[in-house]
């Protein structure tokens, strides 16, 4: 039977010198020297707003530029660089040029000086606390359901028939066809604990998985579909589902927003491109803006926030919890 949400009430953290001490943290990753810089500003920021008791690790790999890392640490985040994950060459032929990258997301599993950690997106957006995510029953792998009705999904035989786990009823899974698929989630935010055997075993698996369209998300799936449990899209709303599944969504209660629909990066969003023009993507990218350009969201040392790390080479020179992100 799967665990019920429970939610509880914000707990703090003090200074974390070793990997003994329990602790939880949120954690993103970053590549490259592109905008994409800007989006884990405005997710530190956000999570300040909605006043999280744990910090924010930023996985980098080496091509952050400097001048990033130091943007990130002045937000308050903590920096720490990864090194890059390859998949086989077979893999990378068949897998979008780019997810390819994304799967040095599995670093993260490395970090056991965590003993629980959510992770997001660059392009997210938290709007309520969600720090009761964190007090979910351990050995579960909590994610949103996604949607297989956008074009990205062509290549699948759930697109080719209609067949969305967002609405099972209204198509349902042909029996010639057989068995039907298991539930499926986004990684753009999952509830994960970090583990060195874990790590370990998802990069021997990563070697013998077939190849596959969506990269390391579709090699989530298949790893923790054993233990995967769906929590509510509330926390991680999906720009597509306003217009595939609005039966689905009550966005006035949605906690963490997921800005990966085409056109939709709040600090490029020009409102040209398909379904960008609508009023409801409109007010969730002036929501990201109000909190990115909102001075006194900024991290600031003098109010007692502790301050945050720098590592390099995957070894931290030191990690605090400050109060907020």
């Amino acid at each position: 039977m799967a665990p019920d949400l429970v939610n509880a009430a914000n707990q703090t953290t003090g200074l974390i010198k070793q990997a003994s001490i329990a602790s939880r943290a949120y954690v993103t990753f970053l590549a490259g020297n592109g905008d994409y810089v800007k989006g884990v500003v405005g997710l530190a920021k956000g999570l300040r707003k909605v006043k999280t008791a744990y910090p924010l690790v930023v996985a980098v790999l080496p091509d952050v530029p400097e001048e990033h890392r130091r943007i990130l640490v002045d937000q308050g985040c903590v920096v720490r660089e990864i090194e890059p994950v390859y998949p086989p060459e077979n893999q990378t032929q068949f897998a979008m040029a780019y997810y390819v990258i994304n799967y040095s997301k599995l670093r993260i599993w490395e970090f056991v000086e965590y003993s629980k950690m959510i992770y997001l997106d660059g392009d997210i957006q938290v709007f309520e606390n969600i720090d009761h995510l964190f007090d979910m029953p351990d050995g579960y792998f909590y994610a949103v359901m996604d949607c297989f009705c956008e074009k990205t999904w062509s290549h699948s035989p759930q697109y080719e028939i209609g067949y969305c786990q967002q609405c099972p009823e209204k198509v349902k899974w042909p029996a010639q066809m057989g068995p039907k698929p298991p539930l499926y989630f986004n990684a753009g935010m999952f509830v994960y604990e970090p583990s060195l055997p874990t790590y370990d075993d998802l990069l021997e698996n990563l070697k013998i998985t077939p190849p596959t369209s969506f990269a390391e998300q579709d090699f989530l799936n298949m790893y923790f579909r054993d233990i995967y449990v769906p929590i509510p899209p509330v926390y991680n709303l999906v720009l597509a589902m306003l217009w595939r599944h609005p039966e689905n969504i009550q966005l006035d209660q949605a906690k963490v927003v997921h800005y990966c629909a085409a056109g939709s990066k709040p600090w490029r969003y020009t409102g040209e491109e398909e379904n960008m023009d609508r009023e409801d993507i409109k007010m969730l990218v002036n929501k990201w803006r109000d909190i990115y350009n909102d001075e006194t969201l900024d991290f600031n040392k003098d109010l007692k926030q502790l301050p945050a790390a720098v590592s390099e080479g995957g070894v931290a020179l030191f990690i605090s919890a400050p109060s907020a992100a």
